[in-house]
């Protein structure tokens, strides 16, 4: 592989994690930075400690669900520090020269970012534990019985990993790292300070009363805020109106299918299939999964935790079960024998 394709490898997955409309959202300073107080205030204290000491900064596992700002975080770490930014995801890393090809390039202290760090190989991973504690890449030379290790030595650097399955990190992956925060769902208040600061930054007026109708409905996941605002900004230009309003909100969750909690029309989906078809559960996840026509991946990872969080779907060594609240939500009557549920409308 040449190192035009060992830059490929990164500037795909930059491309997608930095598209041109996200981008001119991202916060580029942590003091931009809106929520995860606990882990902004930690992470303050190890950026400016490494500074002083002009040392790389520990490597960081950031946990949690999708959107909640672990690439953005990510990247403020290398502005704070005045480094490099590699970015890339471990379903992109295919054979360890991969990953020999990038760390071989990179400067003294770049902060190196791997998204879905759990879906590591365990060939790379392997490579993984020497650069992150010796800073130097094993590489065999030769085949057969003329083979021989060598290790290169590469820049010293800090290492970013991000996973929404804090299980599927292997221990001792996990042990090599000095921080390992815990993303969390935004408040209300939060996503609406995101919400005004993305609105100012998209150029449209919000009114208070829309910025926090939006917020309540948006998963606790700034993402969704400012997907969801975009789209909020078309309803707003088409019908005329030089601002979103809370009318304006409540029409565009309408169109959107979007209801009074954030759940959209797969949530209420997964929902509905478990009482439906499952008898209100328990159900694997597979099964779960192609009775709705998704992935597992998505299921776990986007569906589930929100459902999870607003106490409507629970989990069990059995399977998933949905809860008497979830069936208060969509209109039908709970009982034990679930086959008795009739609709309340």
């Amino acid at each position: 592989m040449e190192d035009n394709d060992f830059s490929a490898i990164v500037r795909a997955d930059l491309k997608s994690n930095f598209d041109e409309q996200d981008g001119n959202l991202r916060p580029q300073f942590l003091k931009d930075f809106l929520g995860q107080e606990s882990v902004k205030k930690n992470l303050h204290t190890f950026v400016e400690a490494a500074k002083i000491r002009e040392e790389p900064l520990d490597h960081l596992l950031l946990i949690g669900p999708p959107g909640l700002g672990k690439t953005t975080l990510a990247q403020i770490t290398a502005h704070e520090l005045g480094v490099d930014f590699k970015v890339t995801s471990a379903p992109a890393l295919d054979k360890p020269k991969d990953l020999a090809g990038i760390l071989s390039t990179i400067t003294p202290r770049t902060v190196f970012f791997i998204d879905e760090i759990h879906r590591l190989k365990p060939a790379i991973e392997e490579m993984l534990y020497i650069a992150m504690e010796d800073f130097e890449l094993d590489w065999i030379i030769g085949q057969g019985a003329a083979a021989r290790t060598v290790r290169i030595p590469i820049p010293p650097f800090t290492l970013i990993g991000a996973t929404t399955k804090a299980g599927s990190v292997s221990s001792p992956l996990r042990s090599r790292f000095g921080f390992i925060p815990r993303f969390e769902f935004y408040s209300q208040i939060e996503l609406s300070e995101i919400i005004k600061r993305s609105a100012n930054i998209l150029d449209v007026k919000i009114d208070e009363n829309a910025s926090l109708c939006l917020a309540k409905c948006c998963r606790g996941t700034p993402r969704v805020a400012n997907r969801v605002l975009r789209r909020m900004r078309d309803f707003a230009q088409v019908s005329g109106s030089d601002r979103i309003t809370e009318e304006i909100v409540l029409n565009g969750f309408t169109r959107l299918e979007i209801d009074s909690i954030g759940l959209e029309k797969y949530d209420r989906e997964i929902l509905l299939s478990i009482i439906k078809n499952f008898n209100g559960g328990p159900v694997g996840a597979e099964t779960l999964a192609i009775s709705i026509g998704e992935s597992i991946d998505t299921l776990e990872d986007y569906y589930e935790p929100y459902l999870i969080q607003c106490g409507l779907l629970q989990r069990t060594p059995r399977g998933r079960i949905v809860t008497p609240k979830a069936y208060e939500h969509l209109g039908l009557k709970y009982s034990d024998n679930s086959n008795n549920q009739e609709s309340l409308f």
